[in-house]
This record gives C-alpha cells, structure tokens and sequence, in this order.
C-alpha cells in the first residue's frame, strides 16, 4: 500500500520524531510504500486564506492546497503523528485540516457518508501525551478527543476504518522502558493496521 505520514511537531530531535521513525520502520517492514508529510519543516502554511474559499464556488483550489490534496490522493491510508496539547491537535495540524480536507473534496455531507470522496482510505492516528490513561478516562479527556477529532472530522470526511492510539505517559521522568514500550507499539501498529487493505 502507499502511506502518507502526516507528522507535526516543531523540535526536530522530539520523542514525537522517535515515533515517527518507529512508523517508517513499521511500514517498511510490511512493505509499505511511504511518503512523509513533515508540516513545520516544510513550513506549511496553517492560516486559512480567502482563496481557500474557492472551495464553495467550484473554483480551483490555491496551489500549494493542490499539492497537499495530491499527495492525500496518491495514497491508499494516512498515519497522523502529532502531541495533544491542551487536549486538542497542535494548531499546525488544525490549520493542515481546514484548508486541505476541502469542501466537497473531502468533506462530504454527513447526512450522506457514502458520498465521501477518501472514504475508502485506512485512518491511523498515533498521538502522544504527557498524561497518564487513568487521568485522561477520570476527566473524561478520551472521550472529548474522540468527540472532536472522530465523530467532527473524520466522519465528515467519511473514514470508516479509523485507528486511534493514545501514547501516554510522555513526560520528564517517564522510564526508558515506558518509552520504549510506546515506540513499540507505534511501530506495531504501522506494520499491522494497514494489512487487511493490501492489494
């Protein structure tokens, strides 16, 4: 299968980047062909502009959208690799959706999921938190990143086969092995989620 990683973390040597890699090993383990969709070092723009509303219209979309939905397209799943702060995706990733997942491109009606353009694509979203599981399901956090990035995005771009895996635990004092553990599975998961879609 051919893979975009969309990953999103602004320090370059990040535990977030010690994922990524753990991703990219996974995929090539299972022969997966990848790209990888580095959103701060390619500097992408996050900030919607009034162009980006030519979505509405039925008018082309700017360019460097064009690329980014290109690259979307050229693939048959997407791995998203990002930290949750304040309990939510990094703005960068927030801005990534807003202007790429396009009216009518990849939001589709949701009272028509059918109609979803993307909608055949496998969806592994592996994030990382500095929280422990025991406090994410006592404040109910879980539920609310499930709330706001299954049920008010990937629905409404029509994914049905959506991945979610919480990284807890990454924080100063964490022990190696924990850490380890979590790269682990992150690997794991690249390497199997995607095997009931090979060709």
């Amino acid at each position: 299968m051919k893979i975009l990683v969309v990953y999103t973390h602004p320090v370059p040597d990040s535990y977030n980047r010690s994922v990524l890699n753990s991703v990219k090993a996974g995929l090539e383990a299972a022969g997966h062909e990848y790209r990888v969709a580095d959103l701060y070092q390619e500097n992408f723009q996050p900030a919607m502009s009034a162009l980006d509303f030519n979505q509405f219209c039925n008018q082309p979309m700017p360019d460097e959208i064009a690329r980014e939905q290109a690259r979307v397209e050229w693939s048959d799943g997407i791995v998203f690799v990002f930290p949750v702060w304040w309990w939510s995706i990094p703005g960068m990733l927030k801005g990534w959706i807003d202007r790429v997942m396009s009216y009518g491109w990849a939001w589709v009606d949701p009272l028509d999921p059918d109609s979803g353009y993307l909608k055949s694509r496998k969806i592994l979203v592996l994030a990382t938190a500095g929280g422990t599981e025991d406090v994410f399901k006592k404040r109910k956090y879980d539920q609310s990143f499930y709330t706001q990035l299954t049920i008010g995005t990937w629905d409404y771009c029509g994914f049905k086969d959506v991945t979610t895996e919480m990284l807890y635990g990454i924080a100063p004092g964490a022990s190696e092995k924990h850490l380890q553990d979590q790269l682990d599975r992150a690997g794991f998961l690249a390497r199997t989620v995607f095997e009931d879609n090979e060709n």
